[in-house]
């Protein structure tokens, strides 16, 4: 039997926070969905419809170029809240006016409401909070009919209210942690405006997604997937494996970008040993390796594993009679910094194995059930399946392996010196119990070698980099402040232990403005 669920669309004008919003709806328990904010309004979205989401963007409602917007959206009789560009969109709409701000107003701000209401409900009345605001454009006047609910230093209009209808604009982003009382923003709206039911979480979202790829997978059709062991494939396959059982065959590509024993491990943990997943470990190393030869260009090397990955997997899926389907462990980070999610005007900031660098043309469809979700939601809801703690929270590895962690050119030699590095570095994390602290960790061969004294002898050997942060979704992070003494037994012993290292980092950069992985 179809269950429905409380749905929230979110329609995509490119900010880089919209699937924070859906995020921050998701945690409140009612299923959202993003939408390009191209999307005509049609009558199939209109069903079971809660309440719309306007989202910021990098646009100007004053712009010719601006996206396109079906204002139908505008007409439905649902709860509407705009946030940023959409509140601004929302004021030019009903015939207010937006003007160009004389300078932008990026970071913490200070907001003082100003009117009362089941949206504002339970904020503080006397006082001002923080908010994180992010503009270029600004509500000049409300239009007639909307009254203003709060105003920051710069901002006589920093959020409004129709005096009559269930819309709401904010000027800032209440999805961004640094915004106080963001959530309770989300949650009055969604619950004391729309109505909403907290009807998802991860018993819904198994049996709905379960259901979905029942209903949407033939039943003549057979299912590869690409299991890597890391946390993002090994969920994906155990939803897919319970949706069609023996149809599904896991393919295991030994790429030769792994860490040191992790092929046997994964297979000992996934394959009848552990989990009980159709397992087929495949040799592909000489082929991968091959292909990487003295290329250092860190997006061609993402295009080319891609590349060489769909190949491994249409040539081996032969071995399997009428396979249709491709299952991946694509998570919305990999989406949103590769491709805009929905279709909608977002910037790509680089390509992702599984993502941005797939060829133009393949011989299977994608199945991407986790394509929506964040990592920690991926965790909660893989503890659901009873898949074991310590591959839950095992840090994530990024699909390119060790090729992205290499700098330059990648062959065996500096992969040899780089496992071993590497090794070492999670080695001590454990020892000093700080594994579960950190988001992920991992090193870095440098693409230079550096001088040093090693025996009273000049050496000019490899440099590596430290990485290691704390995260909570992997769209923002910080790095991780080990203690001295354990950077210290991590310095001493890389470079006394491996022939090669003469100098050892520790990378300090949060991301932005940095990225996690160098590369």
């Amino acid at each position: 039997m179809t269950v429905t669920f409380s749905r929230v669309l979110i329609l995509d004008f490119g900010s880089q926070y919209t699937q924070l919003i859906a995020r921050r709806i998701r945690e409140l328990g009612v299923r959202s969905e993003i939408l390009p904010c191209t999307s005509p309004l049609t009558p199939d979205l209109k069903e079971g419809l809660t309440a719309v989401i306007l989202s910021g963007g990098p646009n100007s409602v004053l712009d010719e170029q601006r996206p396109e917007f079906d204002e139908e959206w505008l007409s439905l009789n649902v709860p509407i809240l705009g946030i940023c560009y959409g509140m601004q969109l929302l004021a030019q709409h009903f015939g207010g006016t937006v003007e160009r701000s004389q300078r932008r107003e990026y970071g913490r701000a200070q907001f003082q409401l100003c009117s009362s209401g089941d949206f504002v409900h339970g904020f503080p009345q006397d006082e001002s909070f923080q908010v994180w605001m992010s503009h270029g454009d600004h509500v000049e006047t409300a239009p007639t009919g909307f009254h203003v609910l709060g105003e920051s230093e710069g901002l006589p209009i920093a959020a409004m209210a129709h005096e009559e209808k269930p819309i709401f604009g904010l000027q800032f982003h209440p999805e961004v942690a640094h915004t106080e009382h963001g959530t309770l923003f989300l949650k009055n709206f969604l619950f004391r405006i729309a109505k909403g039911k907290q009807d998802w979480d991860a018993k819904h979202f198994i049996h709905h997604t379960v259901e979905s790829l029942e209903g949407s997978v033939p039943e003549d059709a057979e299912v590869v997937c690409g299991l890597s062991g890391g946390v993002d494939s090994t969920v994906a396959a155990v939803l897919v494996h319970r949706a069609i059982g023996k149809r599904l065959h896991c393919l295991f590509v030994d790429n030769g970008l792994l860490r040191d024993g992790e092929a046997d491990e994964v297979e000992r943990t996934l394959g009848a040993e552990g989990l009980g997943l159709p397992f087929h470990r495949i040799d592909a190393r000489e082929e991968f390796l091959s292909q990487l030869k003295g290329v250092s260009d860190p997006e061609q090397k993402r295009k080319i594993i891609g590349r060489v990955f769909i190949e491994v997997f249409e040539r081996e899926a032969k071995r399997f009679q009428n396979v249709k389907y491709l299952v991946q462990g694509t998570l919305y980070p990999d989406v949103i910094e590769s491709v805009s999610p929905s279709g909608g005007p977002s910037v790509t900031i680089k390509s992702h194995h599984n993502v941005g660098g797939l060829p133009e043309r393949m011989d299977l469809e994608l199945i991407e059930p986790l394509r929506d979700l964040f990592k920690d939601e991926v965790r909660r809801f893989g503890a659901e399946l009873d898949i074991p703690e310590a591959l839950l929270w095992r840090h994530p590895f990024p699909g390119p392996g060790l090729a992205v962690r290499v700098l330059g050119a990648v062959d065996e030699e500096r992969l040899a010196v780089l496992r071993r590095a590497d090794t070492i570095f999670l080695e001590e994390i454990r020892r000093a119990g700080l594994y579960d602290e950190i988001w992920q960790a991992f090193t870095v061969l440098l693409p230079v070698q550096t001088v040093g004294v090693m025996g009273d002898e000049r050496t000019y050997e490899n440099a590596v980099a430290l990485r290691a942060v704390t995260s909570q979704d992997g769209m923002t992070a910080d790095w991780y402040p080990f203690p001295p003494e354990v950077l210290q037994r991590m310095s001493n012993r890389i470079i006394n232990e491996i022939k090669g290292i003469n100098r050892v980092s520790l990378d300090i950069s949060s991301k932005p403005p940095a990225t996690i992985e160098w590369e």
